[in-house]
C-alpha cells in the first residue's frame, strides 16, 4: 500500500473522509515513507485540474492569447470571461498537496524516523518548495497582488501550516490576507534554498525542487509583490548560479527552440513535472491532455483551442517563437487557425512533461524589476533573450511605460500556452481586451478574481466569498 493512500485529509479546504486505514505510525517510520508522500505531492501537481491542463490553458484563454476553434463545451465560459468561469484550483488537488507538504515539514525531523539526514533534509526542502508553489498559485488566482487591491479587498487563501491527519485535526478558518500568505511563501522558499541542491539547467535534477528553481520562484514572488530590488537580486543570484550570461548564453539557440519542447527534460527547464504512462488511464490522453486540446495530431486529437489572431499578429518576422504555432484549418472557422507545436505529446499517446519554470523567465523578471531604475540593464536583459529567439535589439532609447509594455509583450510571446498571460495582466492592473475589442474586462471587474466553490462557502461559515459572487 503506497503512502498516497494514507488517511491524509485532502482539504478542499477540508475533507474529513479517510482513504485507507494504514496508520501514520506504521507508514512514517523511515525516510522511504516520506519520499512516497513527496512523490504524491508532485503527482498532485500534474493533475488535469492543475498544471496538467487548467493552469496552462485557462490563464491564456481568459486573457488574449487563445481562442476556441471547435465547440466541445470546454473553455467556452473562460473565453467569454463568464461569471464563475475562471481558474478553479480551490480543490483537493492543491490543498491535498499542501497537506502532504505540511506532514513532511512537521514530522520528518522526528528522532523516530530512520534514514540519512541529508536525504531527510532534501525531502523537507521539496516540501517547502512545493508548499510555496501551491500557495503562490492560490494567491494569484483568488486574490489581488499587494498594492493592486480593488476597494481594499486583500484576502487570499486559507493558510494551513500543520498537517490534517484525522478528523479531530480539522477546523474551519478564515482566509488570510495575500500579504500574510506571501510572507509565508517567502519563508518557505528561503527555507528550501539551503536544503535542496543546485542542478544544471535541463538536467534530470529539475524534476525535483532545486536551488535555481527556488530562487526563480522567489524572484517571481517579489515581482508580483512589487519588491523590485529584491526581485532583481533573486533573479541575479539564480542567473549567476546557473551560468546565464548577459549575452543569453545558457539559453537555447534559435534553431533549437521549437524542438526543445519535444525533449525531456526541456533544455531550459529549471523545474519540470514528469509525466509517465502509468500516471494516466487509457483515455486520459485524448480526453484531457494539453497535446490533445491544443494540437492537431492525427488521428485522434480534439484540437479545440488555437492561438488568437492578436497573438499571431504580435510576432515579428524572424521570431522563432512563432514557429511554435502551425497554420492549419478548422471546419466552420474562416481563415487560418493555429495549432500548438509547443505541446507535442512527444512521449506518445499525447503524453509529455510539463516545464513549469524555464530559464528564460529570469531574464524577463530581471528586466521588469529594472525597467524604472535601470532601463539600460532592462534593455540588455531583453536583448539577451531576443538574441536567442532570432531577433535583433530593441530601440536603445526605450524607457518608462513603453519599456514595460515591451517586457510584457516579450513575456506574452515567450510563454504563450504556459499559463502566464492572465497573471501578467492582472498583477499590472491591466484591463483584458481581446478578439479585436469584442470583449473588454476592466481590471476593476469582479471577474478578475476566481470565485470560491459554493460548497466550501456553505461548509465553512468563516469563509468569505470574493466580491461580486
Amino acid at each position: 500500500m503506497g503512502l498516497a493512500a494514507l488517511p491524509l485529509l485532502a482539504c478542499t479546504d477540508l475533507n474529513t473522509t479517510p482513504r485507507q486505514s494504514l496508520t501514520p505510525e506504521v507508514a512514517f517510520n523511515d525516510v522511504s515513507g516520506y519520499q512516497s508522500v513527496a512523490n504524491s505531492m508532485y503527482n498532485r501537481a500534474t493533475s488535469f485540474s492543475y498544471y496538467g491542463q487548467t493552469m496552462m490553458i485557462a490563464p491564456e484563454i481568459l486573457a488574449d492569447n487563445l481562442r476556441l476553434v471547435a465547440n466541445s463545451g470546454r473553455y467556452q465560459g473562460e473565453e467569454a470571461n463568464g461569471d464563475r468561469d475562471h481558474i478553479a484550483i480551490w480543490n483537493g488537488v492543491v490543498y491535498g498537496g499542501i497537506n502532504d507538504a505540511n506532514l513532511i515539514i512537521e514530522t520528518i525531523d522526528d528522532e523516530s524516523v530512520s534514514g540519512e539526514e541529508q536525504e531527510k533534509s532534501f525531502i523537507k526542502g521539496d516540501a517547502y518548495f512545493m508548499r510555496a508553489l501551491f500557495y503562490f498559485d492560490l494567491c494569484r488566482v483568488y486574490g489581488y497582488e499587494p498594492g493592486r487591491e480593488v476597494n481594499g479587498f486583500d484576502l487570499g487563501p486559507i493558510l494551513r501550516l500543520q498537517p490534517t491527519l484525522v478528523a479531530s485535526d480539522a477546523d474551519f478558518r478564515t482566509r488570510s490576507t495575500v500579504e500574510e500568505v506571501y510572507e509565508q511563501i517567502e519563508r518557505d522558499l528561503l527555507a528550501a534554498i539551503p536544503l535542496v541542491g543546485a542542478v544544471p539547467i535541463g538536467s534530470d535534477g529539475v524534476y525535483y525542487a532545486n536551488t535555481g528553481a527556488a530562487l526563480t520562484l522567489l524572484a517571481r514572488l517579489y515581482l508580483y509583490w512589487g519588491r523590485m530590488e529584491d526581485a532583481e537580486a533573486a533573479a541575479t543570484s539564480a542567473m549567476n548560479l546557473l551560468g546565464l550570461r548577459t549575452n543569453g548564453d545558457g539559453l537555447l539557440e534559435a534553431g533549437q527552440y521549437v524542438q526543445g519542447f519535444s525533449r525531456a527534460p526541456h533544455p531550459e527547464s529549471l523545474f519540470e513535472l514528469e509525466l509517465r504512462q502509468v500516471d494516466w488511464s487509457s483515455v486520459d490522453g485524448v480526453n484531457n491532455s494539453l497535446n490533445s486540446l491544443v494540437s492537431d495530431n492525427e488521428p485522434a486529437a480534439q484540437f479545440i483551442i488555437g492561438a488568437s489572431n492578436e497573438l499571431m499578429a504580435a510576432y515579428e518576422t524572424g521570431d522563432v517563437r512563432r514557429e511554435c504555432w502551425r497554420e492549419t484549418t478548422r471546419d466552420g472557422i474562416e481563415g487560418p487557425v493555429y495549432a500548438s507545436r509547443k505541446w507535442t505529446g512527444y512521449k506518445g499517446d499525447f503524453l509529455e512533461n510539463l516545464p513549469i519554470i524555464r530559464a528564460a523567465e529570469l531574464y524577463l523578471i530581471r528586466a521588469e524589476a529594472r525597467y524604472q531604475n535601470n532601463p539600460q540593464g532592462a534593455r540588455e536583459d531583453i536583448n539577451a533573450l531576443r538574441s536567442k529567439r532570432g531577433l535583433g535589439a530593441i530601440d536603445n532609447l526605450l524607457s518608462g511605460e513603453a519599456l514595460l509594455n515591451r517586457i510584457l509583450l516579450e513575456r506574452r510571446l515567450e510563454f504563450a500556452l504556459e499559463g502566464h498571460r492572465f497573471f501578467d495582466l492582472k498583477r499590472n492592473g491591466r484591463d483584458i481586451s481581446k478578439h479585436a475589442d469584442f470583449l473588454e474586462v476592466p481590471y476593476t471587474d469582479y471577474r478578475i478574481l476566481a470565485n470560491l466553490p459554493l460548497s466550501q462557502i456553505q461548509l465553512n461559515e468563516n469563509l468569505e466569498q470574493n466580491p461580486g459572487y
